[in-house]
């Protein structure tokens, strides 16, 4: 009989290991009608358009997409798809260590992105770094820096981001970069853990073979209605 073995990340989709309802079910999105309204500003690498990394993940969130239990998550635009890189402020996560310690906690989005664009426009750390996957997961893609030295990179744009705008979240240091393809609806039965392992382990090596390091854009600090479009305001040229 084979066994099979189930990723931590999985597992935090099983609605047996994980019972609690989705995080942001009925605030980001709801069950019935799509994404709602959440406002916020954020710092992203897009995915190049046209590239063999877009071509790759686009078959990848097909293969998401192909899955019986597909109608339990709810999935954004291919045109939307990003790796965050540091977050911004949003409407719905209005508390001090999510927010530049120095601004009231009820001033207005637009009012904050424009406040946070013009401390951005200083903004003098232009080291590049390459992304790779690390592994697939019900809702995405769990990437990081392709070598030890682009992680160590990725990871001193975010204390220096922080540093500027004045806030470190709690999970500052260890935030996983990722890729969102799907929010979970409904989170998955046992029976259905095995085929999904199995789909994403096949993504992941598929994704390795075609696209080793990901063709991103350089960061850009971007304002966002919700999660389906995000508008890019300021470009952080890796040449400059």
């Amino acid at each position: 009989m084979t066994i099979t073995t189930f990723s931590p990340e999985l597992l935090f989709y099983s609605k047996r290991h994980n019972p609690t309802p989705p995080a942001h079910l009925g605030r980001r999105y709801a069950k019935v009608g799509g994404f709602l309204p959440e406002a916020g500003n954020t710092i992203v690498c897009h995915i190049e358009k046209g590239s063999q990394t877009q071509a790759a993940l686009t078959e990848a969130r097909e293969k998401y997409l192909a899955m019986t239990e597909a109608p339990q998550f709810l999935f954004t635009p291919i045109s939307s798809i990003h790796m965050t890189l540091f977050e911004g402020v949003i409407e719905s996560r209005r508390r001090q260590d999510c927010w530049p310690s120095d601004l009231p906690l009820d001033t207005p989005i637009d009012d904050m992105t424009a406040l946070m664009a013009a401390r951005l426009e200083g903004f003098s750390m232009f080291d590049p770094f390459k992304v790779a996957i690390v592994e697939a997961r019900p809702s995405g893609l769990l990437v990081d820096g392709a070598t030890a030295n682009d992680r160590k990179v990725m990871r001193a744009w975010r204390s220096a981001l922080a540093d500027l705008l004045g806030y470190r979240q709690p999970n500052h240091e260890e935030y996983k970069f990722h890729i969102t393809f799907a929010y979970a609806i409904e989170r998955l039965e046992d029976e259905a853990l095995p085929r999904w392992q199995a789909m994403l382990d096949d993504v992941a090596d598929d994704i390795r073979r075609k696209a080793a390091v990901f063709e991103l854009t350089p960061p850009a600090f971007c304002v966002f209605e919700d999660m389906n479009h995000y508008h890019e305001l300021l470009i952080f040229d890796f040449e400059a």
